[in-house]
């Protein structure tokens, strides 16, 4: 598996994340089916990809990105879809987690 496989499982891996997370809001608690399926279903091909990418990829630099990416795509989703406005001490840290992944995915040896 070369570099760029590693993170193309990377970004399958946080996007099941995304897609896990982003569903289990509207699982009630694993009591509707559907949700809780395509919720399950996501976060088993994430759990799936993601291990795969950990055989190239350090595991500190795979979760920082798969935490990083999925906080920040979920936060969207809580702005767009369910009108969760963050204040500002909310955004900032959120600007800090992005450099902070810009930084492990730059400065890293993988």
């Amino acid at each position: 598996m070369t570099l760029t496989q590693a993170y193309i499982l990377l970004a399958v891996a946080i996007a099941g994340e995304i897609i896990s997370t982003g569903t289990l809001k509207a699982t009630d608690g694993f009591t509707k089916w559907v949700p809780s399926l395509i919720c399950i279903l996501a976060i088993a091909i994430c759990m799936y990809t993601m291990s795969h990418a950990m055989k190239i990829l350090p595991i500190g630099i795979t979760y920082a990105t798969w935490s990083g990416v999925g906080i920040i795509a979920l936060s969207l989703i809580g702005i767009f879809k369910y009108k969760q406005i963050p204040n500002l001490a909310t955004t900032i840290g959120l600007v800090l987690i992005v450099i902070g992944v810009v930084i492990v995915n730059t400065m890293n040896d993988a």
